[in-house]
């Protein structure tokens, strides 16, 4: 059997449709033997690797209420200081390290100062994470070892070559970051997450070649900070990996066939 990767891309509010493509994989009993994340795709990644149960963490997205969650401050380095959404993450996963998940999570950082990814396979999950979300003018940059780090996304959207560093045979990749040509562009957050989308597309492109399936669930036309369609989002990312499933399928049964 191959050791399959998953690599979860960012794209705000959008990376709610990763659940979705979860949800699908464990129901056809594809197994994924490691994960490596940037932004919504690290908070994704982790919640799942620790174990929680995938239904209960879409009832949970679906419920979910980002005015609980989001710390508003006066703009420095940005406008949402971010201690409420890490002291959520380390209450969901009980303050542990990346290292005790039950699945080899890699966390996707950008060095601030240097433009260096920095990549995490431990210390603790709510700190890293809450680094790997920091989406640049919006959430304050989180500090670690003395670097200034913010979202992930930034060097790296969807970590393909990550997942195959950690070992995979097959890497699924899963993108939800997309150019919404007919976004309403109205506040300041709507311009860094445009420009942010814009200045992604191309290199979404070149990680599509790497992987072997990329999954794009069709969530263009949501708002990166929607989060009234979450349910939706996850129904787009349940579809389209129904619609790859046969190719899946077909990928780790070529790789199990003898070779003469």
């Amino acid at each position: 059997m191959p050791k399959i990767g998953l690599a979860l891309g960012s794209g705000g509010a959008r990376g709610f449709a990763h659940l979705g493509v979860l949800k699908i994989l464990q129901h056809h009993s594809i197994p994924i033997d490691c994960i490596a994340g940037s932004s919504m795709g690290a908070l994704v990644g982790c919640f799942y690797a620790f174990g929680h149960d995938v239904e209960q963490l879409i009832k949970l997205s679906i419920a979910f209420k980002r005015n609980h969650y989001l710390d508003f401050t006066i703009p420095k380095m940005g406008f949402i200081e971010g201690k409420r959404i890490k002291n959520m993450i380390d209450l969901f996963m009980h303050g542990k390290n990346l290292e005790d998940l039950n699945i080899p999570v890699c966390v996707m950082t950008t060095d601030l100062q240097t433009g260096e990814r920095v990549e995490f396979t431990s210390g603790n999950i709510a700190k890293i994470v809450r680094a790997s979300i920091a989406i640049p003018g919006i959430f304050t940059p989180e500090k670690i070892n003395g670097r200034l780090l913010v979202d992930g996304g930034v060097v790296d959207k969807i970590p393909i070559s990550t997942v195959r560093k950690m070992g995979a045979d097959i890497v699924i990749g899963s993108d939800v970051a997309f150019v919404n040509k007919k976004a309403e562009i109205t506040t300041i957050y709507d311009v860094i997450m445009q420009s942010l989308d814009i200045m992604q597309t191309e290199i979404g492109t070149a990680r599509e070649l790497e992987s072997d399936l990329m999954i794009r669930p069709h969530v263009e036309e949501f708002s990166t900070r929607s989060f009234k369609n979450i349910d939706e989002m996850i129904k787009r990312g349940e579809e389209e990996t129904l619609r790859k499933m046969p190719e899946i399928k077909r990928l780790i049964s070529d790789y199990n066939e003898p070779t003469s």
